[in-house]
């Protein structure tokens, strides 16, 4: 997974509360395994027309957003079912963050889990964020656990071992291989066993 510790980019806004999973990635699009080529199908409801063309009335298909890569939403952002797609389609797009009033607990998980930040701020905070000019840029710093902007800094909470495993770039399989000699040890023993 890749480290996350401060970041800078521009923002999108997307104010909509209770954002589903079946909005974010619908259900037609799950049919591959790998976690690649998901983005260009987030939102496919609400980006495209019916005719699959554009739809140049929703944000993401603005010119001045093509380079957002922090989303701010509304609240329980991520219900719906349990796909983990959503967490690889908003990654697969280019976003590193989302910046929400709350999320499913399972999304908020499978976010985590991927390398995505998903942060948690009021709504009066977020309706200053979803009017910054699409030119400007906001900084992420994991470790100070602060939105940062010219204007203002943010604080928002993370769990510590979250924080840790974010910053260091840490997944479950890179900590299971942080004990790769005593598994060998332990794997030798029960050979002896047999």
């Amino acid at each position: 997974m890749e480290k996350f510790t401060i970041y800078t980019g521009k923002t999108v806004p997307l104010m909509n509360d209770n954002i589903d999973t079946d909005q974010i990635i619908p259900k037609g699009f799950l049919k591959q395994v790998d976690k690649a080529g998901f983005g260009k199908h987030l939102f496919d409801e609400w980006r495209f027309l019916a005719d699959g063309s554009p739809n140049p009335e929703f944000i993401l298909n603005k010119p001045e957003r093509k380079e957002a890569t922090i989303l701010i939403s509304g609240e329980n952002f991520g219900s719906g079912s349990s796909r983990e797609h959503a967490a690889w389609a908003i990654q697969d797009y280019g976003f590193k963050a989302v910046i929400a009033g709350s999320y499913s607990d399972i999304f908020y998980m499978n976010a985590l889990k991927n390398g995505l930040l998903p942060i948690t701020l009021a709504q009066d905070i977020r309706d200053t964020l979803s009017q910054l000019p699409a030119d400007q840029e906001i900084t992420i710093d994991l470790p100070k656990q602060e939105v940062q902007t010219p204007e203002a800094n943010y604080a928002f909470q993370i769990e510590p071992t979250w924080k840790n495993k974010l910053v260091k770039g840490l997944d479950d399989i890179s900590i299971t291989m942080d004990y790769e000699a005593e598994i060998q040890a332990y794997e030798k023993k029960m050979i002896t066993f047999k």
